[in-house]
């Protein structure tokens, strides 16, 4: 969902207040794409998810969802909360199986990279190849703007299965959990569960030092990596998300 306005576009990295939907429909609708509630995971599933939320001191189920990715340390963290104005916290951090692919954007089919920058939940797959998948609405408005205007690729998701090329792989324990918490989410009303997906942590003095050896020559990676950096600090200060803007070259601006 983009909204353009005077020499600036909106892309979602909001929470929006939108009407429940109930948790026994099947079936959703989102820019023509078909969503399924969750299906073929372990009955025991939810349960033990309840009681790893109630241990953590969170409640079960999550209202709100965010999901963070980092390619270099190969991690993917689900942050969860029950109302707006809550501030995140976190629920766990997965280990990515494999990677694909350097620092820095996909810019066009087969390039093996996957995705940075700013986006959204926009396919739950539940008879997925890879056991479940969650799809990423890659490419975004900014996306479309710098990567190839023929074959920017597509078909960018978390997915289990532990195996990928541009993908967020987990295991097929891992997205049972990721994908029911994500239901869960999208059941009570959050049409647009925010995915941002960064080169690297920030705050990781190793991290750092190895963007800054893999970017040195490189003015462009450097340049795009900077809205990504002040997004991830804005979010470590408040633990809300940052308001994202698309500006008409395509680049990322952080409100």
């Amino acid at each position: 969902m983009n909204i353009k306005i005077p020499g600036i576009i909106f892309l979602i990295s909001l929470n929006f207040l939108l009407p429940a939907i109930s948790t026994a429909q099947t079936n959703y609708k989102l820019e023509g794409k078909s969503f399924f509630k969750i299906a073929s995971v372990p009955i025991n599933k939810e349960d033990t998810l309840a009681k790893e939320f109630a241990s953590r001191g969170l409640k079960w189920p999550a209202k709100y969802v965010y999901i963070r990715s980092f390619k270099y340390d190969a991690q993917l963290e689900v942050w969860v909360k029950n109302t707006l104005k809550e501030k995140y916290k976190l629920f766990k951090t997965y280990k990515i199986c494999m990677q694909s692919g350097t620092m820095g954007p996909k810019r066009f089919q087969g390039d093996y990279q996957v995705p940075e920058g700013f986006y959204y939940i926009d396919e739950f797959n539940p008879r997925s190849n890879y056991h479940l998948s969650l799809g990423l609405n890659y490419p975004n408005a900014s996306d479309k703007i710098l990567s190839d205007s023929l074959r920017p690729g597509n078909a960018i998701y978390i997915h289990g299965s532990c195996v990928s090329v541009g993908c967020i792989p987990v295991t097929d324990e891992e997205i049972e959990e990721i994908y029911t918490i994500a239901s869960y989410a999208k059941a009570n009303g959050e049409d647009f569960i925010p995915v941002h997906v960064f080169p690297i942590r920030f705050n990781s003095r190793k991290s750092v030092e190895y963007f800054k050896v893999a970017a040195k020559n490189n003015t462009a990676l450097q340049k795009f990596a900077m809205p990504l950096k002040d997004a991830y600090e804005k979010f470590e200060e408040t633990h809300q998300l940052p308001v994202v803007l698309i500006d008409p070259k395509g680049e990322y601006v952080i409100n």
